[in-house]
């Protein structure tokens, strides 16, 4: 396991993390922990939150794309450029 070392913690956080530790019987260290576990797992969702995009949204993205794309051009076959890929 890491240890982390930590300098120039003020001390009104030090003593608001004792108090916490002592509310519910446990060690310092294990409060600290237990805190950072819980703020590293709320930054992640919000980090997912923020780069994830609705179903709906990527649909319509989807969508959108479909109705830019030029229909004056005939595109090729895709089973006629494999063949033609395999055949060389």
């Amino acid at each position: 396991m890491a240890t982390i070392h930590l300098k120039n913690v003020p001390d009104s956080l030090y003593k608001k993390l004792e108090q916490l530790a002592s509310d519910r019987n446990c060690p310092i260290d294990a409060q600290a922990i237990a805190l950072l576990e819980s703020a590293v797992a709320e930054q992640t969702l919000a980090q997912n939150r923020e780069t994830t995009k609705p179903v709906q949204e990527i649909i319509a993205e989807i969508r959108q794309r479909r109705e830019q794309r030029r229909t004056d051009i005939e595109w090729p076959d895709s089973t006629a450029l494999i063949r033609e890929d395999r055949d060389r």
